[in-house]
C-alpha cells in the first residue's frame, strides 16, 4: 500500500531546502481535527533556514502543492500546510489492499530471518489455573500473534512452574493426608486442598517445612519415588491445564518449565564463578548487585539447592543457543520487576551481549473484589469456571433476544470467551484490576461481543447481496471508488489504511490493547456508514463499490480479532 507520509514528505521535499526528508517525514502530522486536513506539516523548524515567519513559509509551500493530484485541496492555516487528499484515489488503493489480502490484510515482513520467544502463561502444577493467570496467558498470546503477523518467526513457550521446595510440601501433604483415586478424579482441586492443608498444618508442627525441603532435595537428586509423584502431578495438571487452553484456543510449542533446566544449571553456576560473580553469605552463594542499585540476588542455598533466578539465567543462555533469539519475551507480572532486572543484570556482568534483548514485559495484577487472591488459603477463582459462566451467560442472552444463529453453543462460545479475552485486552496491560462478574459479562458498549457483531453485520450485508455481488466487489482493480467518497465512508477508510500501523506500534509497545481499541473505532465507524448510507443502492457500480467498503471493513476487524485471540462469528 502507499505509504501516504512518505509520498507527502518526498512532494514536500522538492520544494524545501534545509530538511533532509527523513526529518520531513518525521515532522509531518495526522490532525486529531478532520477539518484541518487529512495532513499536515508546521513550519517552525524551517524559520531560520528560511529567514521567514512560519505563516509565509506555510503559504509558499501550500502554493506549490496545490497543482499536486495527490491532493483535492492544500491550504495554509498559521504556521501550518493542510492537506486533504484525493478521496477516490484514497479509497481505491485502501479498498483494493483490505479486500484483496483478506485474511492477511495487516502483515508484513517486518521480522524476516528474525526469531522472537514468547515465555506466557507459565502455571505453576498441581496448582489452580485461575483467573490471575488470564493475564500472562492472553496478553502472551496475543504479543505471539502479533509478532508472528509481523513475520517474525516466533516459539510460544509455557515455562512451566514444575519445581522448587513447593513440590516437597505438595509430596509430604500427597503422602499424609491425600489418596490417588480423589487426585485421579479433580487433580488440581484436591492437591489444592492438600497444599491448603499444609500451610495450615505446619502453623503448629514447624517440622513439616524441613520434612518438605528434605523431599525436595530427594527430588532433586533423582529419587525414584519422589520423582514418580512428581511427573504423575505434572501430567495430571496438564490435562487441566490443556482444557482451559483448547477452550481460549491457545496452543504452545514448548512446555519446557523449570524441571527442563535442573541438569543445566551448574553450568551458569560455574560460569559465575569463573567470572568472580559469585560470593558466600551465611553459608548460601549470592552476586552482589549493590552497585547498581539493586539487592543481592541468591544463586544458591546453603544446602546448594537452586532459585527461580538460577533457573531464569540457566533458561535465557539455553534459549540463545537453542534458538539464537532476536528478542525473549516474558509476560510477567509487574510484582517480579526486581527479579528481572537482577538476573539480566547478572548475564550482561557474565559477558553475555544478548542480556539487552532479553525483554520483561510486566502487566498489572488482578484482584478480587472480596480481596487478594491467594493459593495457600485456597481462596481463588478457577479460569475454567470464568469462562464456562461466560458462556452459559451468553447462551441465556442469545436465547432472549431470539439471536440469529445457526448453532446457538458454538456461537455462546465464540461470543463468551471473546468477552473474557477482550475485557483482558482492552485496558493497557499495566494497570491493575479488580476482576468482576457484573463487567467481564457486560456486552453492551465497547466489548468483544460489540465488535464481533459488527462482523456478523457485515457478513450479513454480504450475504444479503448474494454471491454473485460479492464476487464482484472483489474485484476491485474494476471499481469506481468514486460511488464511496463520502465523509463516513471515508473516515472508515483512513482507519482501515492504519491498521497496518497498529499492529506494528502494538508490536513496539508490547501492547495489545492498541489493536483492541483501534477494531472498536473501526466497528463504530462502520456502523456509522451501516447507519448513514443505504450499501444494496440500485445502482449496479455505486453498490459494488460500497460493498467493496464492506468487505475490506469486515477482513479488518476479523484480523483484528484474530490478533487478539478472539474468533469472528459470522451469525450473530
Amino acid at each position: 500500500m502507499i505509504n501516504y507520509k512518505k509520498e507527502i514528505a518526498e512532494l514536500i521535499c522538492k520544494n524545501v531546502e534545509g530538511l533532509t526528508l527523513e526529518e520531513i517525514m518525521s515532522m509531518v502530522e495526522v490532525p486529531t481535527d478532520t477539518k484541518m486536513g487529512d495532513y499536515a506539516f508546521p513550519c517552525f523548524k524551517l524559520a531560520k533556514t528560511l529567514r521567514k515567519a512560519p505563516p509565509a513559509i506555510a503559504q509558499d509551500i501550500a502554493e506549490k502543492l496545490g497543482g499536486e493530484a495527490a491532493f483535492a485541496k492544500v491550504e495554509s492555516v498559521n504556521a501550518y500546510v493542510n492537506m486533504f487528499l484525493t478521496r477516490k484515489g484514497f479509497m481505491e488503493d485502501v479498498v483494493k489492499e483490505a479486500v484483496s489480502e483478506q485474511d492477511n490484510y495487516g502483515r508484513s515482513d517486518l521480522g524476516k530471518d528474525k526469531t522472537v520467544i514468547v515465555e506466557f502463561s507459565s502455571p505453576n502444577i498441581a496448582k489452580p489455573f485461575h483467573i490471575g493467570h488470564i493475564r500472562s496467558t492472553v496478553i502472551g498470546n496475543s504479543i505471539y500473534k502479533i509478532y508472528d503477523f509481523l513475520g517474525y518467526d516466533t516459539v510460544r513457550i509455557n515455562h512451566l512452574g514444575d519445581y522448587g521446595t513447593q513440590f516437597g510440601k505438595m509430596i509430604v501433604a500427597y503422602r499424609r493426608w491425600g489418596n490417588k483415586e480423589d487426585v485421579i478424579k479433580s487433580p488440581i482441586k484436591t492437591l489444592l486442598e492438600y497444599y491448603t492443608k499444609f500451610h495450615v498444618e505446619v502453623e503448629t508442627d514447624p517440622s513439616l517445612d524441613d520434612e518438605a525441603r528434605a523431599v525436595f532435595t530427594k527430588l532433586e537428586n533423582g529419587s525414584p519415588e519422589e520423582v514418580e509423584l512428581w511427573q504423575w502431578f505434572r501430567d495430571e495438571s496438564l490435562k487441566e491445564f490443556n482444557r482451559v487452553y483448547n477452550m481460549l484456543g491457545i496452543s504452545f510449542d514448548s512446555y519446557a518449565g523449570e524441571s527442563f533446566y535442573s541438569d543445566k544449571m551448574d553450568r551458569v553456576v560455574e560460569w559465575m564463578k569463573d567470572k568472580n560473580l559469585m560470593q558466600e553469605s551465611e553459608g548460601a552463594q549470592i552476586v552482589d548487585l549493590e552497585p547498581y542499585g539493586m539487592s543481592p540476588a541468591l544463586i544458591t542455598k546453603k544446602d546448594g539447592s537452586t532459585l527461580y533466578i538460577t533457573r531464569d539465567i540457566a533458561a535465557s543462555v539455553y534459549r540463545k543457543e537453542h534458538y539464537n533469539f532476536y528478542k525473549n519475551l516474558y509476560i510477567v507480572a509487574s510484582q517480579q520487576n526486581l527479579h528481572f532486572q537482577q538476573w539480566f543484570k547478572i548475564v550482561e556482568l557474565m559477558g553475555c551481549e544478548w542480556a539487552k534483548d532479553c525483554v520483561h514485559i510486566p502487566f498489572g495484577l488482578v484482584s478480587l473484589e472480596e480481596g487478594t487472591m491467594s493459593t495457600r488459603h485456597g481462596r481463588v477463582v478457577f479460569l475454567e469456571d470464568v469462562l464456562n459462566r461466560a458462556v452459559e451467560q451468553t447462551k441465556a442472552v442469545i436465547k432472549e433476544k431470539n439471536v440469529a444463529t445457526d448453532n446457538v453453543d458454538e456461537t455462546a462460545q465464540m461470543v463468551g470467551i471473546g468477552a473474557v479475552i477482550f475485557q483482558e485486552l482492552s485496558n493497557n496491560r499495566i494497570k491493575d484490576y479488580v476482576f468482576s462478574w457484573d463487567k467481564v459479562l457486560n456486552f453492551e458498549g465497547e466489548t468483544g461481543p460489540y465488535v464481533q457483531y459488527t462482523h456478523a453485520r457485515a457478513i450479513s450485508v454480504l450475504r444479503k447481496a448474494g454471491e454473485e455481488a460479492v464476487k464482484k466487489a472483489s474485484e476491485v482493480q474494476k471499481l469506481d471508488m468514486s460511488h464511496v467518497t463520502s465523509d463516513s465512508a471515508y473516515d472508515l477508510a483512513k482507519l482501515i489504511y492504519q491498521f497496518p500501523q497498529v499492529i506494528e506500534e502494538a508490536g513496539d509497545k508490547y501492547e495489545p490493547s492498541v489493536v483492541t481499541r483501534h477494531i472498536v473505532d473501526i466497528a463504530q465507524s462502520f456502523n456509522r456508514f451501516y447507519h448513514n448510507e443505504y450499501i444494496l443502492v440500485e445502482d449496479e457500480a455505486e453498490k459494488l463499490a460500497k460493498l467493496a467498503l464492506v468487505i475490506a471493513a469486515k477482513n479488518t476487524i476479523k484480523n483484528g480479532l484474530f490478533l487478539l485471540g478472539i474468533q469472528a462469528p459470522e451469525k450473530m
